[in-house]
């Protein structure tokens, strides 16, 4: 055997297993080019506020307790299908015990205090505690009436409404996608808001990171003593936090502004200013029957003002948007699914304010009206029209 044999056949071994690799990979199918777009457009943040906020109008126009339990599991099950994993859209859960602590609290304040409304079915009878001749009309303690707890009942399970709609926003919405579509001359303001919404996400991610870690390590995390050690850190990640975002904000600029002449400014400050009292008037035009005539008018001339001097205030704080986010069918979609629900609820308590507002004297058991409650199931739509978020 010569000396080149043993190459010559190493040489042949590896052509063979470049063909055999060549001919698995020309069976595999061509890997497709990506056109550079995303695979789906992310829906607007100011789409899913605008519904969560018409949700809100919708919950004040009643207090029948079966159309506010259908409010919030609309919004339960569009928020369970559509949040995203990231650390601000665990709030829901947090907006939900808040709710349920607020019609908690406003029930026995209303077992402690009494309440204005008459009532026959007693329930209990407290010790009541007398006080002086100036604080009459309050009373502390005494008869607890049936009708005053289930009013109160009423009453707060639509503040817990509002709130659980707050939280569906908030679960919902990005608050720095919701920051870029802001109009300048509101970027400071906004910015503020942005932070403050992002506050109690934040804290709950905390809350939990910590209870778990405590957990692992056999610690408490529950009760008093549990409570106070996982508060500190809190407090201490919070400040963290708060100075790293001063930096960033410091580091980017931020409340730097433009060189705008002073009639600018003046002509601005004016049509604002002008234009928010216009808002007001024509909303109190058309929320009183004398003011009919006038308040449509007046209302939009002050939002045709409102949003100029917002459109020139924009000079003095200029700045690009990275990726603007579309404001397309399915925004439309969902605002106005919102919006309907919030409209029809309106027009029902004008026509029927008796379906709506069951009454507590005497004591009724409330019914569910059939067309207010189909207009509520219209917030369902976002749950069918929008695409899921990626787990």
């Amino acid at each position: 055997m010569s000396p080149g044999e043993p190459k010559q056949s190493c040489g042949s071994g590896r052509a063979a297993a470049d063909r055999a690799r060549a001919a698995v990979a020309a069976q595999r199918p061509a890997p497709r080019l990506s056109s550079g777009r995303p695979h789906r457009a992310a829906l607007h943040p100011g789409a899913w506020w605008l519904w969560a906020v018409s949700l809100g109008v919708a919950a004040t126009r009643t207090t029948n307790p079966l159309l506010l339990a259908l409010l919030i599991s609309a919004s339960a099950y569009v928020v369970a299908t559509h949040r995203s994993p990231a650390p601000w859209a665990r709030s829901y859960t947090a907006f939900a015990r808040l709710a349920l602590a607020v019609l908690l609290v406003r029930v026995l304040f209303a077992v402690a205090l009494g309440s204005p409304i008459p009532g026959t079915h007693i329930l209990l009878t407290l010790p009541e505690v007398p006080l002086p001749h100036w604080a009459q009309g309050i009373r502390l303690g005494g008869r607890v009436t049936a009708e005053a707890v289930v009013f109160a009942a009423y009453d707060g399970l639509k503040l817990a409404t509002l709130l659980i709609c707050v939280g569906a926003a908030n679960a919902l919405a990005s608050p720095t996608r919701l920051l870029k579509s802001l109009p300048g001359a509101l970027y400071e303001t906004g910015v503020a808001v942005v932070v403050a919404l992002t506050f109690a996400p934040h804290l709950v991610a905390d809350v939990q990171r910590l209870r778990a870690a405590r957990r692992l390590r056999g610690r408490p995390d529950r009760g008093v003593r549990g409570l106070l050690q996982v508060g500190l850190p809190v407090l201490e990640g919070a400040l963290e936090r708060s100075v790293a975002l001063a930096a960033a904000m410091e580091a980017r600029g931020y409340g730097r502004t433009a060189e705008v002449p002073a009639r600018v400014r003046r002509t601005t400050a004016a049509l604002t200013l002008g234009g928010l009292l216009g808002v007001c008037a024509g909303t109190y035009g058309l929320l009183t029957a004398a003011g009919g005539s006038y308040g449509l008018p007046v209302l939009l001339a002050g939002v045709g003002a409102a949003l100029t001097g917002l459109r020139l205030g924009g000079r003095r704080s200029p700045r690009t948007r990275y990726r603007p986010d579309p404001w397309g069918a399915r925004a439309w979609l969902v605002t106005g699914s919102g919006a309907a629900v919030a409209a029809l609820l309106t027009l029902a308590s004008v026509r029927d304010p008796r379906a709506l507002h069951p009454g507590v004297v005497p004591l009724v058991a409330p019914t569910l009206p059939l067309w207010p409650a189909v207009a509520v199931l219209l917030a369902l739509l976002p749950a069918f029209v929008v695409p899921r978020e990626p787990s």
